[in-house]
């Protein structure tokens, strides 16, 4: 009887220099695939025609400086608060200068915490089980803290930059190009990769509730926008197989044992940016991240759109909403987020064109961003619109 492999978790910097040619060769293909570059439309004010054919056949598209120096100054501020007034610790209820913490007044945890360099749902039954290979865990630095924020909720209650962001006419005219005028909402996360320190996510594909439909088709489960706040580095960023987003439920497994074992995906390609780019990915195509040993920092801010004709009458299969049909009701109170972010980013940037959100056509006036909408907002991801 054979005796059992023991498993040897690398340090960080073996870690590290274990990703260096890979990563590198991982640029080279992701380079050759021609789908990347500034966010362009058509004369209707449509995503370009070419833009939107490398993103149907890729399943994903970098688009390069979307957002400007001064709101990513605004946004950087932003998510500084947010880490400043944190929890010290988890379940604290008081921030590092004992100050009551961020978050306690909402209904759903702002902060997740896993421990350092670790992959806390690959191989569980964590979040319907879509993560089913865990990634490489390293050995932490030994200053390391015992816990370090991994994902942060609710930018746009957190932050008003957020709820700025949010209401972008250039994303939602993508949404819009991508999932017609009537898209809904679908959720948002920030994702933090702090340096030496960050968690992976392991392999998944999202959306649980289509796979075995008649109705599938490569986009029935929507899309994610990914805003960088800090250049995304070959160390830290998102990596994807490309086409993935075509070919159904993949055998993540299976796909991990061809490459020898290994999760390092050999058909893989990273999702390297610089600040105020954004990327789009298909919630079908097969992503994740390894723990990111490198010393840059990364923050992306995540928000998804459906198209309305997967969610009407969709059953909610994650958090609060898990086993909540999605009528007219739910949908309009949760995509009237949309309506009120657009107003708060009128206001600030005024002359800006206003997008105009068809399911809230004529009813502007009453989602206007001031006091009363401020608290009618709050604990909006409660009615998150997952498939």
């Amino acid at each position: 009887m054979a005796e059992p492999v023991e498993t040897i978790e690398p340090t960080a910097a073996e870690h590290l220099a274990g990703m260096e040619a890979y990563a590198h060769e991982g640029k080279r293909r992701a380079l050759n695939l021609g789908n990347r570059g500034p966010l362009r439309f058509d004369g209707d004010g449509m995503l370009h025609p070419e833009i939107l054919d490398a993103y149907r056949q890729h399943g994903f598209y970098v688009l390069e400086g979307v957002i400007d120096a001064s709101e990513l100054d605004e946004l950087r501020d932003g998510i500084d608060n947010m880490l400043q007034r944190a929890p010290a610790s988890p379940g604290s209820e008081v921030d590092a200068r004992g100050r009551r913490a961020l978050g306690l007044e909402f209904a759903r945890d702002t902060y997740i915490w896993v421990a350092p360099l670790s992959d806390p749902v690959g191989g569980t039954t964590l979040n319907g089980g879509r993560h089913p290979v865990k990634m490489t865990e390293s050995v932490p630095p030994e200053n390391a803290p015992d816990d370090v924020i991994y994902m942060m909720f609710g930018m746009c209650q957190t932050m008003d930059a957020g709820l700025r962001l949010y209401g972008h006419p250039q994303l939602l005219a993508v949404a819009e190009s991508i999932n017609g005028a009537d898209f809904t909402p679908f959720n948002d996360a920030i994702f933090l990769k702090q340096p030496g320190l960050g968690g992976s996510v392991a392999w998944h594909q999202d959306g649980l509730t289509y796979w075995d439909s008649p109705d599938w088709d490569e986009g029935i489960h929507g899309f994610n926008f990914q805003v960088q706040l800090y250049p995304s580095t070959l160390g830290n960023c998102l990596w994807v197989v490309p086409g993935t987003h075509k070919l159904g439920k993949v055998d993540v497994k299976a796909m991990v044992a061809a490459n020898q074992g290994s999760e390092r995906l050999s058909e893989a390609v990273p999702l390297f940016c610089e600040a105020g780019d954004v990327t789009i990915t298909n919630r079908q195509a097969l992503h994740g991240s390894f723990a990111n040993t490198s010393l840059a920092r990364r923050v992306s801010l995540t928000f998804g759109f459906h198209r309305r004709s997967s969610v009407l009458g969709a059953k909610g299969v994650l958090g609060s909403g898990k086993d909540v049909v999605y009528d007219e009701a739910r949908i309009h109170e949760r995509a009237s987020l949309i309506a009120v972010a657009i107003d708060a980013r009128q206001q600030h940037y005024p002359d800006e064109p206003r997008y105009k959100y068809q399911p809230f056509a004529g009813l502007e006036d009453e989602f206007r961003w001031n006091a009363q909408t401020r608290e009618s907002i709050k604990d909006y991801n409660l009615k998150d619109l997952g498939i």
